[in-house]
This record gives structure tokens, sequence and C-alpha cells, in this order.
């Protein structure tokens, strides 16, 4: 079984997403992405994600998002979509693929029993933007 970031890119490849990783850190990912639903509709922006090596048995956490969208707010007391957005989290990316950046704290929750693959990962990233 394969596992890591070439899995991730292949998954994201063939939902049609041109995917790039960062020259200092290969596990890093970007895609241009652009917000299906939600307040965010129509907006193009970049997302990024830091792709665990056993990648599908562990996820990437929550996206990393330029340019910013939310005030930083790192507590999650806020809730999504306000709470757990971190600026400093986000540093490798702001170094290597430059323009600002930002890290929701969003895991997706039951990874343990969905199809652990890109397409479900994506799934959430776009129920993240439709609950805005």
């Amino acid at each position: 079984m394969q596992t890591g970031v070439e899995v991730f890119l292949e998954g994201l490849r063939a939902l049609g997403y041109k995917a790039t990783t960062l020259a200092n850190n290969p596990n890093h990912v970007v895609i241009d992405y652009e917000v299906e639903s939600g307040k965010f509709a129509s907006t193009k922006l970049r997302l990024g994600f830091v792709v665990p090596a056993d990648f599908p048995m562990t996820t990437p956490t929550g996206p990393h998002v330029s340019p910013r969208i939310h005030p930083t707010h790192p507590a999650s007391d806020l809730g999504h979509p306000l709470g757990g957005v971190h600026d400093s989290q986000s540093a490798s990316f702001i170094k290597d693929a430059g323009g600002e950046w930002q890290y929701w704290s969003r895991p997706p929750a039951g990874w343990a029993t969905s199809k652990k693959n890109v397409a479900a990962y994506m799934s959430h990233v776009w129920r993240l933007w439709d609950s805005q």
C-alpha cells in the first residue's frame, strides 16, 4: 500500500487539482482552489496541506489558506469559522509559496470511519467553506 504525499498528490490530481509541493518542505502541498458554496462562493485562493508520511492512515489537519480570510484567533472558543485561526503555523507556506497564509485548525471528524482518501478529505474542506 502506497502512503504519504505521493498518494495525496495523486488523489488531488484525480480530482482535477494541479498540486505542487514546496521545494524546502516536500510534505507541504499547495493547490489553487475556487470556493464552490457558502458566503465565499466563487472566491479563488490557495490551499495548503501538510501531509503526514502515513497518509491515508493519518489525515492532514486543517488547511492553510491564502490569502488570510479571518482575523487571527488561535483559541477555539469561538468555534468554526472564527476560532482556531493561526498565523504562526503557516511560516513554511509564507516563505516558500509566498503571500499571506493562515492555518485553520479544523481536523476532519470521523476520519477513522471514513473512506480515508483524498476525496473524503476534500469533502471536509468543502464543508468548511460551505459552513462559513
